[in-house]
């Protein structure tokens, strides 16, 4: 059975809706409660190359500061310039990684597709599908697509990023899932072949 939902600039998501369950069982109600979260990004390019970022966002200030082996920066999202552009766009690209269920809930300008009784790409298991399509104006990468494959808990047991709404994507796991303090984030994303490709450490979720 597919239900299409209309998300596209509703920023008042009703709470019984798949993105929004989604995005309480892992903890959006708890979120008043965060200051801030810390993490290191870590993404491997080939066997050799590990690609390391270290981020915090104090969800409070709107501030967000970034290091790499290179680099560090400070910025406000509010007051984003041409000066940390490429740095916001990969502080966007990492936070979906680490909280795309909260991002359900924020986000304006998609819409929605729900297919139930699928099998996921990489473990068949049996799972409701959640597509997510992005509108063509907003964003860094407008137009991109999710199929989001969720248990009977609303928690994501893999995922496929298509760009540009392709007819095709690359699957990933959600696995080793952690609660801090009632956020549950998954910290390990891998692939059909079982390689960890992108993971996260030295994760903090620090209370008001």
């Amino acid at each position: 059975m597919i239900v299409l939902v209309g998300c596209e600039n509703d920023k008042s998501v009703a709470t019984d809706t798949l993105p929004m369950q989604i995005a309480q069982a892992y903890g959006y109600d708890q979120l008043d409660e965060v200051q801030s979260i810390s993490y290191t990004w870590n993404v491997r390019r080939d066997s050799a190359t590990v690609m390391v970022r270290d981020w915090k966002w104090d969800l409070v200030k709107g501030e967000v500061s970034y290091s790499d082996a290179d680099t560090s920066a400070t910025y406000l999202i509010s007051e984003k310039s041409d000066q940390n552009k490429d740095i916001d766009h990969k502080f966007i690209n990492d936070k979906y990684w680490l909280l795309f269920p909260f991002q359900l809930a924020w986000d304006e300008g998609f819409t929605t597709e729900i297919t139930e009784g699928q099998s996921s790409p990489i473990n068949n298991e049996t799972t409701t599908k959640l597509t997510i399509l992005y509108n063509n104006e907003d964003g860094y990468t407008p137009g991109d697509a999710y199929d989001v494959y969720v248990d009977d808990n609303k928690m994501i047991k893999e995922w496929v990023f298509r760009k540009g709404n392709a007819a095709e994507g690359r699957a990933f796991t959600w696995e080793n899932e952690k609660d801090f303090g009632g956020i549950k984030i998954a910290l390990d994303h891998g692939m059909k072949n079982g390689e960890k490709i992108i993971w996260f450490t030295n994760v903090e979720v620090n209370k008001k």
